[in-house]
């Protein structure tokens, strides 16, 4: 029966059903489907858990370069920290990834619970992969499987009582919802233009929050010439402008266009003309400094024509720095600040996201929380569920901070599993008013976290070598102290050289220790292990004289 009218649940539609409807028939079921989610929120709040929750965490967001079969699979198995909630002793979860899910890292997960039996724990997750290592978004491989989608369908006792948590929602999520029978704790996919690149600037200017200058709904060279060429008239003397394709995740999107030299009605050094600025800025857009490397430029150029994008300035002052801020709308339209972490970025032209230290800075973490509440409105009145977060520009100018906001994240990202992983392990909260994150004791709890610790010495260890050094060196999670590290995307250890974990410490300085400390062993560890091949077979591997 529905919780919301008592009256049964609508059966769930066939794979070969749902292919005869168009995409508003779809929507609207999907509507009926959705107007389940209040009344399951109110049983959570009455203390009456779910009883079953389905995680398919799907990269399913747009990326120009595909990455790797492990790290797609270490990417869904950053969601792991979802284990926890099985806390609940009545709660059943279905796990759904790629491939299988080694089991010690399941176990590892597992002994994190306080106060849970873990083989209780065990009994009620239901681990669900597809067999399929390939770069093609979990949920695709899911649709293209009926049976499997069945068979997951299957594992749900009570569809009135359940729902469904991806990792982004687009319209494939919203048809994998359908088949399930479940409705969906995101977004809805019709509101997806809300994040991108695009509509984020859209939606600041309608929230009355600063953002830098540009222009959006860019989709030819010509256009982002025309923007840049606008952005030198408005700001004389800028020196770098950004080009953001609108569904770049990760700042994998991003390029940064040289503008040095130049000056609005002004060309460089041996021109004389406007047409000759135009056509000097429209060598630099061409030539512009792509943050991903395995892209090539036509390649970038062909997706802003498909997709679109932005040209916006590039912020600088005395300090820059690029914090968060997470916050949710639950399924009864109430809208919470979550979180502000500060984050930490690389890659060619610093806007490629590695980590995150939270809560953010002191200076201005209560600032940035007050300018996403008022973003968070104007989504909530669109209809925007579930978490989200909006990435800030913070530059100091003196001893003045100004904030501007950049990005709307309607997805999880790189700030949620460790936030979610802290809050789960310490039933703490983040006090938005004073910028802390309080346990029930009144303890302050700080954390450091990466989701790029990379060595290639870490290829020489195995998951098991993972948590043998974990033991020895006292680097578990401490229940007792409510300190220590967790790690993540452990699986891609051995192929890709890399894992993820999140150091947890009762103050800033601490928690950096804590992160430092676990960071030193393990490639002390890797590198230790490591054993020279004789001269001549290097040579014939390829590797040459080191």
């Amino acid at each position: 029966m529905s919780p919301r009218t008592g009256a049964p649940a609508s059966p769930a539609p066939s794979a070969r059903a749902l292919a005869d409807l168009d995409e508003t028939a779809r929507d609207e079921l999907f509507d009926e489907l959705q107007e389940r989610l209040p009344a399951v929120w109110r049983l959570i709040r009455q203390g009456d858990p779910l009883e079953s929750v389905v995680v398919v965490p799907s990269m399913s967001a747009d990326k120009l370069a595909p990455s790797a079969g492990a790290v797609n699979q270490a990417m869904e198995e950053r969601l792991l920290f979802l284990l926890l909630l099985l806390r609940q002793p009545r709660l059943r979860m279905v796990y759904v990834t790629s491939m299988p899910i080694n089991e010690h890292v399941v176990e590892y997960y597992l002994s994190l619970l306080p106060g849970v039996i873990p083989s209780h724990a065990r009994s009620r997750l239901q681990l669900v992969s597809v067999g399929d290592s390939s770069a093609t978004p979990l949920t695709d491989k899911l649709l293209a499987r009926p049976r499997l989608v069945a068979r997951i369908a299957g594992l749900v006792p009570d569809v009135t009582r359940s729902h469904l948590v991806p990792y982004t929602s687009t319209t494939r999520e919203r048809d994998l919802s359908l088949l399930l029978g479940i409705p969906m704790y995101a977004a809805h996919p019709r509101l997806y233009p809300l994040g991108t690149k695009t509509g984020c600037r859209r939606v600041f200017a309608e929230a009355g929050v600063d953002h830098p200058f540009g222009a959006e709904d860019l989709h030819s060279v010509d256009e982002v010439v025309d923007a840049v060429l606008d952005l030198l008239a408005a700001r004389p003397g800028v020196q770098w402008a950004m080009v953001k394709l609108n569904e770049g995740v990760s700042g994998s999107g991003n390029a940064l266009v040289d503008l040095s030299g130049l000056a609005a009605g002004q060309a460089s050094p041996g021109t004389d003309s406007p047409a000759d600025l135009r056509t000097e800025v429209e060598e630099r857009v061409r030539g512009m400094q792509l943050e991903d490397a395995r892209v090539g430029i036509d390649a970038y150029l062909a997706k802003l024509e498909e997709r679109g994008g932005i040209v916006e300035e590039r912020v600088v002052g005395d300090e820059v720095r690029s914090p968060s801020v997470q916050l949710h709308v639950t399924p009864l339209g109430e809208l919470a600040v979550l979180s502000t972490h500060d984050q930490v970025l690389g890659g060619p032209t610093g806007q490629m996201y590695l980590g995150a230290r939270f809560p953010a800075d002191p200076a201005y973490a209560t600032t940035i929380s007050r300018e996403a509440e008022k973003v968070g409105r104007v989504l909530a009145d669109k209809g925007v569920l579930g978490r989200f977060a909006l990435d800030f520009v913070v530059v100091r100018q003196g001893d003045q901070w100004q904030t501007h906001a950049i990005e709307v994240n309607l997805r999880k990202g790189g700030t949620t599993h460790p936030f979610l992983t802290l809050q789960f392990l310490t039933d703490g909260e983040y006090v938005q008013e004073e910028g802390r994150y309080l346990t029930p004791s009144g303890a302050e709890r700080h954390l450091v976290a990466t989701d790029h610790l990379e060595d290639e010495s870490l290829r020489g260890l195995g998951v098991d070598d993972l948590f043998d050094l974990v033991a020895r060196a006292g680097l578990h999670f401490d229940q007792s102290r409510q300190t220590g590290v967790v790690f993540h995307m452990i699986s891609s250890i051995t192929e890709c050289g890399r894992v993820g974990m999140t150091a947890i410490g009762d103050t800033p300085d601490s928690a950096q220790d804590v992160f430092d400390r676990a960071e030193s062993a393990l490639l002390a560890e890797a590198r230790a292990s490591l054993v020279p091949l004789p001269v001549p077979l290097r040579v014939r591997l390829g590797e040459g004289l080191r």
